[in-house]
């Protein structure tokens, strides 16, 4: 009985022990448990973080690719200038104009001279200068001007019809692509065919769309000025030297009143020696008329 109190302790303190050790076991598992989880969220975390981090590169990198994909270019514009200048010297205005057009690197498309009578010299010049020298030239042309008549600047902006024509482009060029790509697949003839007829319209189409892009490229780099210029000319008649050679004119005189008389004596000996016969019959006539009546007269005068 005394031995069974003695164990009685022994037993109460090996069962808190164990009680102790159980707990303190459950609250390391629970630790590991807790750290393992704290790892977890960690990695989720971080993992969250990176994608953040990558996340807004991408969306950067999008939202460039879709500004580049709806960037437009500039502003384009085709301007038309139509002037008419009065000038004092015909010549020298264009001779000067033509300097300034090869001075901001145009050329001229078209040229006409015409005359009015004596008095008056116009033409017209038909000029393609390139846009950012429009203005300068302007100013230069209408500075050798005594009057300008008329100043007429027209712009059109085509800026939305050359996004249109590039955005067809690009969907042409989409489809010619996708049809390629048909055709080196395609194993029968019939179909063969009908991609290759598809394809040569696609192809058609992208080379009209490509003609009207470049002419308004070109029409919007250089701009066409129209120029007419006018010159009232004073005509003042020039000095006739034969009127006032007199003494040319007195020989020429002379020479033609003694041709004259000369003719005149030539024309008379011809008429008295060629119509002599004719001539002494009538005289012989006449002085037998003579003689008869002037002896009838005197025969009266003696009665």
């Amino acid at each position: 009985m005394k031995k069974l109190i003695k164990m009685v302790p022994i037993f109460i303190i090996t069962i808190f022990i164990c009680l102790s050790g159980c707990s303190s076991g459950s609250k390391s598992e629970s630790g590991k448990m807790s750290a393992g989880n704290q790892k977890m969220l960690d990695s989720v975390k971080s993992g969250a973080q990176e994608k953040m981090a990558v996340f807004p590169g991408e969306t950067a990198k999008k939202s460039q690719t879709d500004t580049a994909k709806l960037e437009v270019p500039n502003q384009m514009v085709i301007y038309n200038a139509t002037l008419q200048l009065r000038v004092k010297k015909f010549e020298q205005t264009l001779q000067t104009i033509e300097e300034a057009v090869s001075k901001y690197g145009g050329y001229i498309a078209e040229s006409n001279l015409s005359k009015s009578g004596t008095e008056q010299v116009s033409g017209s010049i038909k000029i393609r200068i390139p846009q950012k020298h429009f203005q300068d030239f302007l100013h230069d042309a209408e500075g050798q001007a005594a009057e300008v008549i008329q100043r007429n600047i027209a712009g059109q902006d085509v800026t939305e019809e050359y996004v249109d024509l590039e955005s067809r482009l690009k969907s042409k060029r989409v489809v010619e692509e996708r049809l390629t790509t048909f055709m080196k697949t395609a194993t029968k003839t019939e179909d063969l065919l009908k991609i290759s007829s598809d394809l040569a319209a696609i192809q058609e189409d992208i080379e009209i769309i490509e003609g009207k892009m470049k002419f308004l490229e070109n029409q919007t780099a250089l701009s066409t000025v129209n120029i007419t210029l006018y010159e009232n000319k004073v005509i003042v008649p020039d000095i006739e030297k034969d009127n006032l050679n007199t003494w040319e004119k007195t020989k020429k005189q002379f020479m033609k009143s003694t041709n004259l008389l000369l003719a005149g004596l030539s024309g008379f000996v011809v008429f008295i020696i060629g119509n002599l016969p004719i001539l002494l019959i009538l005289l012989i006539l006449g002085l037998v008329v003579y003689f008869y009546y002037k002896k009838r007269r005197g025969q009266k005068n003696q009665e």
